[in-house]
């Protein structure tokens, strides 16, 4: 079963933060999904190891709250 989690990411601020968050998460094993939604400063994520997909978002560099 394929786990889908929203995290609240505050530091977004434009279509570059997309892409940099975009570019560090979609490659990592197991991702199936991602939606990055600017207004809501939200990212979701369908697949993946949660532990990775908040440490690429870090190295992307935005806090996850």
């Amino acid at each position: 079963m394929t786990t889908t989690r929203v995290h609240s990411v505050p530091g977004m601020s434009c279509d570059h933060c997309v892409k940099a968050i975009t570019d560090h998460v979609t490659p990592l094993d197991g991702v199936t999904g991602l939606v990055v939604d600017l207004d809501a400063k939200t990212v979701t994520v369908t697949g993946g190891d949660d532990v990775a997909v908040v440490a690429a978002i870090d190295e992307a560099g935005f806090d996850v709250a």
